[in-house]
Order: C-alpha cells, then structure tokens, then sequence
C-alpha cells in the first residue's frame, strides 16, 4: 500500500451482465474494464442483493440487505437512518473527500407527491441553482435525474445537474426533440432506439466530462473516494452515433435457450408477466408498456443485442478517460479502481428481457474487477461473493473498522488473490414485490453457493432450485425433486443465516420508482 490511505474510484454500470464484458466473451469490445481486469482482481461470481435498481443500489452504499435497510423494491426512499451507515459516511469519517457523479438512485424518482429529496420529481426545483451536495453521505454530487436519452425532457429546474448543464448550453428543449426523433430498427424491436442527439449530449459523455474533471482537480492531499455511477446499459437500448453501428447484430451470438419456457418454472414466473399491476393509472401504463417485456424474434433480440453492446462500449470508453484522467493527473499509482453493477440483464435468457421476479443468473450475478496499489494482478476467483461486500471494504481500505454489515470486506482476497477459508461462500438475494409492480405479491429469497442456486417464494412456501455444475442454464427446477432434498435442506440452511435484523415493518412505497 502506498504510505497514506488509497484513493478510490467505484465504477458502477446499470443493468449490466456479468458475461458482457471482452474477457467474457468474444462478440463485445470492453478493453479498457479488460485492462483493469489485467493489472488486478477479477471475481467471476459475484451476485447483487437485490435484482432490481433502488434496493440493489441501497445495498450498494448500506451494505446490507434489502429487508433491512427498508427499500425491499423500486419507489421506497432510503431511510434517513441508514446514511450514517452507509460507506460513503463511514470513509468521509476516515478523512476522506466523499463525491458521487451520475445516477443515485437511493430516492424515488417518480413520486405520488412531494418528499423533499433531491431525487424526487416534485421537489427537484429545489435543488436547482448550485447545490451539490451533501447527500446520502457524499460531500459532493453532480446527478441527473432523467433527461432526453432516458425519458421525454423535463423542463428546467427539474433535472438537476445534467439537465442544468444542457440548459445552459443553449440545448435545452432541442435535446428532447432530438432525441425522439431519432430512429428505430426495421425489426421493431422493444425500446431500440438511435437518438439524434450529439455524443457529448450523451449521460455516458457527460459523466466522463465531469469524473475527470473531478480527477484533474484533486491534489495528492487528502485522500478521496469517488462512486461514478453509469446509466447504461438499462433500457432504453439507446446509444448515441456511431456507437448505434459498432456491433452487426448478425455477428452476435444469441442465448442458446431462448424460449419463454414458462411451463417448467414456479408459478410466479407466469403471473408476473400476466398480472395487472395495482397502482394508479400513469404507473400502470408506464409499468404494462415499459417495464414488460414482450415476446421476441431472433431478429428483434440482435438489434437489442447490439444497442445494449453499444451502450456498454461507450461506457468502457468513458473508464478508458477515467483512467487517463488518473494517469496524467498522477493518481494513477495511490488509487485503487473498483467495477461493477447494480444488477444484470435478461437480454433473452429463456425468452425474457428487462428483469423481473425471475432469478435467472443472467440478472442476478454482475462483474466485479478490482485493480490498485496493493490489489494482486492478473488474478481471478470463482469464490461466491457479493456486491454487499464491497461497503466494508471501502471502509476497510480506507483505515476504518468495518461493523454491522452484512457483507465481508474483501481486502484480505484482494491482498492476496486467493480466496478465504474464512469468508462465506454463498450469496443472499432478496426482493419483497407489493401487487403494484405485477398483479401480485411476492417475498423472494435467494441462495447462490458454488453448486446450488434456490430461490424461496416465503408467502407462498413454493420456489425453484437449479443445480448449477450440471445445469448451467438453469432448465431444470429440481426443488420438489426427491433426489435433491438433502441439497434443498441445506440451502434452506443458508437461507437460515440471514442476519436477524429486518425491519418489523415494512417502509411505505412513496412512488414507483
């Protein structure tokens, strides 16, 4: 380690598969999170909290799961309670500058009405003219919210940072015309989308302006920590020119099970995508038209396959000027650099796309690259961990003491790039899903170990459980099957181990997401 703490810089990506980065596949170009894999860590199973962007991303900065800190699904807030708790807290307390640019996404976006948070789109005004911060434990921020390459433009002051800085660039309004009059793909595929819209208009493009902008600024003083928090790949499958012609979609290999095999799975798995979400009409349309998937050609699921690709390079574009940022900046070598996401993607994995109450690896299990003074290099580790784990290694790394969490710092695996006989070798996932999602409601709990993954529907006692070494795709559900109760016995044992400090109650939701 160098003689003072390490700066650190976390990466994150939205709705990104593990298996779609370049040293997981050959069909997508990510050389820049390859080189980060090259001079680090690299671990192969790593699994998210939660499958779903607001408890996911809770767990991120918590460090627990999603029944504790209280936003078990999209649109509860972050309760006050959990910030001094989370990471970016506990590392300002070891001395550190604490900064997140892009999308938080701890608070509700669409609101059923006012709640204070920056986040909120009824009270977003608020914070409109030079606040940056503090927020969720971060000294400063530069967010967006929305804005012309996710959803239709929102007039300033609403939009924060992004939609400030468009603003002021005279783009404006334009930037929302431009983007819906881009172009669609023949096959009329589900949320493909080409906008007219310059590259530096991109989220992707200006998040890069502005993390090494923030780079160029630091001075080697105090140490500082540093979440950059990509959009992208999250639908809209939307990357801007050229990088909508990076990837012929007639190269790309497709899913080996792509078929909506609904019949061999629990029943959840079908009555979600059936139900009739109850919520009040604008969620409801947003949810049935946006949030659900439809069924898919071979063609249709390229032209996704090649946006969401797009999207990715771009991004890996974008870590590329991170990194060149450090390196002339002379951080390079007191920096450690961390990658990951908030959760995967299905992009056609047994019919499906998006993500839903189907814990299919493809959603649950997200990239995890480490690389830095005093990380090993070159190495890589299929021992199970978690997103959860990565709160109190940052605290661990920054000089701190990690406690109550659920998670398990990763500094000594990292030092020494082997793994811990020591540490847990499984993952717990959790989803708590009110009607207003799908039609229904569901308590799910999933168990990942080397061998087995389980997940446990609580309000129904029904589940699904696939043995992975023979299974690897996942096809056949042996939890009722005889020859499989000792497995199903002791992953029902692991479940078991979940810390026993779930809130009573459950927080209520504040708005959809």
């Amino acid at each position: 380690m160098t003689k003072r703490q390490p700066n650190i810089v976390f990466i994150t990506t939205d709705q990104h598969r593990a298996d779609c980065y370049s040293f997981a596949r050959s069909d997508i170009q990510t050389p820049h999170i390859d080189s980060i894999a090259a001079r680090g860590t690299r671990f192969d199973r790593c699994y998210c909290p939660s499958p779903i962007c607001q408890p996911a991303r809770a767990s991120l900065l918590t460090g627990v799961l999603p029944h504790t800190h209280g936003v078990r699904d999209n649109g509860i807030d972050l309760p006050d309670d959990m910030i001094e708790r989370g990471f970016a807290a506990q590392v300002r307390n070891q001395g550190y500058k604490t900064a997140m640019l892009g999308k938080a996404h701890f608070s509700t976006q669409h609101t059923f009405e006012r709640t204070g948070r920056p986040e909120c789109r009824y009270t977003m005004a608020d914070y409109y003219d030079g606040w940056t911060g503090p927020y969720m434990g971060f000294d400063y921020l530069e967010l967006f919210i929305d804005g012309p390459v996710k959803w239709p433009y929102w007039e300033p002051p609403q939009g924060l940072h992004f939609t400030r800085w468009l603003d002021h660039t005279g783009a404006g309004a334009l930037a929302g015309k431009r983007y819906d009059s881009g172009k669609r793909p023949a096959s009329e595929a589900q949320q493909v989308h080409t906008p007219d819209l310059p590259l530096n208009w991109h989220t992707s493009s200006w998040l890069g302006d502005r993390a090494t902008d923030f780079i160029s600024r630091q001075e080697n003083d105090d140490p500082f920590l540093l979440w950059v928090s990509f959009p992208d790949p999250h639908h809209p499958f939307d990357p801007p020119s050229p990088w909508d012609r990076m990837y012929d979609p007639d190269d790309l290999d497709l899913p080996k099970h792509r078929d909506l095999d609904l019949g061999r799975r629990p029943w959840w798995h079908s009555a979600s995508l059936t139900g009739t979400p109850q919520t009040n009409e604008e969620f409801r349309e947003i949810r049935e038209n946006l949030s659900r998937q439809k069924r898919l050609t071979d063609r249709q699921l390229r032209d996704i396959t090649a946006a969401y690709f797009g999207m990715i390079s771009l991004v890996d574009h974008n870590v590329g000027r991170i990194l060149a940022a450090l390196k002339a900046s002379g951080l390079e070598d007191d920096t450690i650099v961390v990658v990951s996401a908030d959760h995967g993607e299905f992009l056609g994995d047994h019919g499906l796309l998006f993500k839903g109450p189907m814990l299919y690896d493809s959603l649950i299990r997200v990239g995890l690259i480490a690389a830095g003074p005093g990380i090993a290099q070159n190495r890589q580790t299929n021992q199970v961990v978690s997103t959860l784990d990565l709160a109190p290694t940052f605290v661990d790394l920054a000089g701190g003491t990690p406690s109550n969490y659920h998670g398990q710092s990763l500094r000594p695996v990292l030092e020494s790039g082997s793994g811990q006989s020591d540490m847990r070798n499984y993952a717990h996932i959790e989803w708590g899903l009110a009607a207003s999602r799908c039609g229904i409601d569901l308590d799910l709990f999933t168990v990942v170990t080397q061998d087995y993954r389980a997940t446990f529907e609580n309000l129904s006692g029904t589940g699904e459980m696939y043995a992975l070494r023979q299974d690897p795709y996942e096809m056949n559900n042996v939890f009722d099957d005889p020859a499989f109760a000792e497995a199903r016995s002791h992953m029902d044992e692991i479940r078991r181990k979940r810390p026993d400090d779930a809130r009573e109650q459950p927080l209520p939701a504040v708005g959809m997401c």
